[in-house]
């Protein structure tokens, strides 16, 4: 897809980005500076994870396709990259909230497990695993190249999200 094709989309993410930010900034008017509730945090790695899998799924509807578009696909690869680099710096201690058997709202109580708090260097290496698996997707060279790393990038995301997600 060329750069003007893709600027409606880009521009709809930039749009969803600014309501999320615009949201959030409502929610912590008045706040201290460097004081982000923990609900607030947990929504935004919320967004951000729904980003990223919604970038996921156009990676493997690519892979899965007759033709793979190398284009598209890198530049969905190079943003879940950036995103996975980013992603474990929005699991403060604050955020460790998980209480089993309780009714949840899904906008802003977490299904992180206590393990990431446990164990955060692994979850730190698993994220950045991912992201470099992600970046060298965007790098794939051939269709096979490109199949064969997001199938990667699926066993990297899946296994954290064993270890790391309740799942209630």
């Amino acid at each position: 897809m060329s750069g003007q094709q893709r600027w409606p989309e880009m521009a709809a993410m930039i749009g969803m980005v600014g309501l999320c930010a615009g949201a959030l900034s409502s929610m912590a008017w008045g706040q201290e500076r460097g004081t982000t509730p923990p609900k607030e945090t947990i929504f935004a790695r919320k967004i951000l994870m729904d980003s990223i899998g919604r970038n996921m799924d156009e990676l493997e509807a690519n892979a899965g396709s007759a033709k793979v578009d190398l284009a598209e696909g890198r530049d969905h690869a190079d943003i879940v990259s950036v995103m996975l680099m980013a992603f474990p710096h929005l699991f403060p201690e604050n955020t460790n909230e998980w209480k089993p058997n309780v009714d949840r709202d899904p906008g802003s109580d977490t299904y992180a497990a206590p393990e990431i708090w446990a164990g955060f260097a692994d979850f730190y290496k698993r994220a950045g695993d991912a992201a470099q698996i992600a970046y060298q997707v965007s790098r794939a060279e051939t269709e096979q190249a490109f199949k064969d790393q997001v199938a990667q990038l699926r066993v990297a995301c899946d296994s954290c999200h064993g270890v790391y997600l309740k799942k209630d």
